[in-house]
């Protein structure tokens, strides 16, 4: 896996084998993966044109690592480092996550995700490392101009209630809801 240029994510381009009666790759491999990841939960959402999911964190710990890929049509997927106190705090980095390419993006517990559909249809697929649990997860508004995430500018946003009023990154951050660095750097190195 090669990873982003925030600490704690990381992008898996596949070798993709073709013949006649089709394609095949490997999405995803345990054993290769450069950060501990306990599967727990298969997340599946299906989204139209312009639907903006996130950003999306939960508390750490225990946190959630996700490992994101796009089973059909295309997204721009975003990671955002949440984590106070982060030497890139507030950076984002953005992968093109398509069902040619095949590409997946493994995120680490305390960082923010992200994604756009792209295509008419796209369906993301989410391995999870602990279990959705609506008590411990949080999000910050995918369009906060601090963030300035370079969305397409030619595709109309659509955010859910729950994203369209979430927090903006100081809000967050004087709220005390953005998972600390430090612990999270503690977290990593602690067996789980």
């Amino acid at each position: 896996m090669d990873p982003l240029g925030i600490e704690g994510a990381w992008c898996h381009t596949p070798r993709v084998h073709t013949d006649p009666r089709g394609a095949f790759h490997e999405a995803f491999r345990a054993a290769d993966l450069p950060h501990g990841f306990d599967l727990a939960q298969v997340n599946s959402s299906v989204s139209l044109r312009g639907v903006l999911r996130g950003v999306h964190f939960a508390d750490v710990p225990p946190g959630q690592a996700k490992y994101v890929m796009c089973a059909y049509g295309s997204v721009m997927d975003v990671v955002v480092d949440l984590r106070a106190g982060s030497p890139t705090f507030g950076r984002w980095e953005a992968v093109p996550l398509d069902d040619q390419a095949h590409r997946a993006v493994l995120i680490a517990e305390g960082l923010g995700h992200a994604f756009m559909a792209l295509s008419e249809r796209a369906t993301v697929v989410y391995l999870c490392s602990r279990p959705y649990n609506p008590a411990r997860e949080h999000g910050v508004h995918p369009l906060d101009p601090d963030l300035g995430i370079a969305w397409p500018g030619d595709v109309e946003p659509v955010l859910s209630d729950k994203d369209a009023t979430a927090p903006t990154l100081q809000a967050a951050l004087a709220a005390g809801l953005l998972p600390d660095y430090d612990a999270c750097l503690r977290f990593y190195t602690t067996p789980h």
